[in-house]
Parts: C-alpha cells; structure tokens; sequence
C-alpha cells in the first residue's frame, strides 16, 4: 500500500469511528439479542425434535467403545490416523495445540493491512486449509460406522455370531462392513478369502501380535464367531 493511500485510509477510519454508534448499549443490544435468538432455537429443536438417545448404560459392559460428541470427531479421527502408541501424546496434545497456537498468532505474522482474502496469501491459505482438513477428519469420523453394531445382512444362521463380535469389541481395531474402525487390525470384510475357520479361531484364542486374546469367551461364542468370519468370502 502507497503511503498517501494508507494516510487516506487512516483518515477515513478516524472519521468513520467518530461517527460510529458506541459500544455499548448499541453493539451489545445486538449481541444480546442475537443470543437470546440463538438460545430459543436451540430450545425450541430441543422441544420439538427431543435429544437423541443411545441404548441404555450397563456398568457391567467391559466392551462399550465411547465416540464423542460431532464437534469432535475431527480429534476423534486424527487418534485412528496416527496409530502408533508412542505417537498418541502427539495426536492429542502436540498437533492440535501447535494449530491453535498457529491460528493465535496469524495476526502477528501477517501483519499487511490488506482485508481482501485474494491480497493476503498466508492468511486465506490457513484458514482454507484449516476449514478442508476439519471438514474430511470430521465426515470421516462421523461416516467411520458404530463400533458396537454390525449392521451386515447376512444368514439368520450367522445371527449369533454377528452379535459375538459386536459384542467382544472387535470392531474397535477392525472394520466390517460400514462398521467399525480401520485399524490397526486388519479389514474383516471378506476375512474367509484370505484365512481358513481355523486359523480364525486360532487367531481369535491365541491373539496374533498386538491383538489381545479372547480365550475366555465361551466355547459356544468361539465357535458362532468363527462361523461368522468365514461366512465373509
């Protein structure tokens, strides 16, 4: 900006203020009022819509995979890129607290007195940036399927099995189907092309790697498990 364009724009802005309405009660009427606009709505969706309800709690579940709320789901979505235990400090204090602390001192930084976003790079490409990567995290959490619900159709034969691993938190390492997460274990989609009942089972009692063992469920569950899996070719 040329020094006579910005003396313009100084003296502009002054006698812009000078004749401005006051803070308060002007801007804080409408601040106020705007709240309380926002607030009615929120009640009255409440009222009308009703709040959605999940099934009911049972303190004896050892199973139960919590989500959070949507607003969230971007944080939720970056713990299940970064797989590695060591790396989950990094995850959920390191990367989130570095962009806050980016985005704080944008103002600092980039210091033109440009407002037009095509005549401030670093700032326009931030927070386009910024805005892209919440939006994907978030639609990929919020798409990532429940990991306590199976919702394949299959053979009312492999009912019980389906349950089974809903049930034991399989889907809280693996995905099936739209359900689940994608890692660290292995996809269980099509599971029956790739191994044999058996080394399912051996699989599901012996638990290969980080995988843990699930040698304590009953004979009966291994087995409608097992017939389950090896359904999925």
């Amino acid at each position: 900006m040329k020094p006579q364009d910005k003396q313009k724009y100084l003296e502009e802005y002054e006698f812009l203020k000078k004749k401005g309405k006051p803070f308060f009660p002007y801007a804080v009427m409408k601040d106020s009022v705007m709240a309380l606009i926002v607030v009615a709505v929120i009640i009255a969706m409440s009222v009308i819509l009703g709040a959605e309800q999940g099934p009911k709690a049972d303190p004896t579940s050892t199973t139960y995979v919590p989500r959070p709320e949507w607003y969230f789901f971007f944080l939720f979505e970056l713990l299940r890129v970064i797989k590695p235990p060591e790396l989950v400090p990094i995850a959920t204090i390191g990367i989130p607290t570095i962009c806050m602390v980016l985005l704080l001192l944008l103002p600092f930084y980039d210091r033109g007195p440009e407002r037009r976003p095509e005549r401030r790079p670093i700032a326009t490409t931030a927070g386009i940036i910024t805005i892209i990567a919440m939006a994907y995290l978030t639609y990929l959490g919020a798409t990532g399927g429940a990991p306590t619900e199976v919702e394949m159709q299959v053979s009312k034969k492999y009912e019980a099995g389906k349950e089974v691993v809903a049930g034991a938190g399989c889907l809280a390492c693996h995905k099936l189907g739209e359900n689940g997460n994608n890692g660290p274990g292995p996809e269980l989609t099509h599971i029956a092309s790739r191994i044999p009942r058996a080394a399912i089972i051996r699989s599901v009692e012996i638990g290969p790697g980080i995988m843990p063992s699930f040698r304590e469920l009953p004979p009966q569950k291994i087995e409608q498990l097992a017939d389950f899996l090896s359904s999925l070719d």
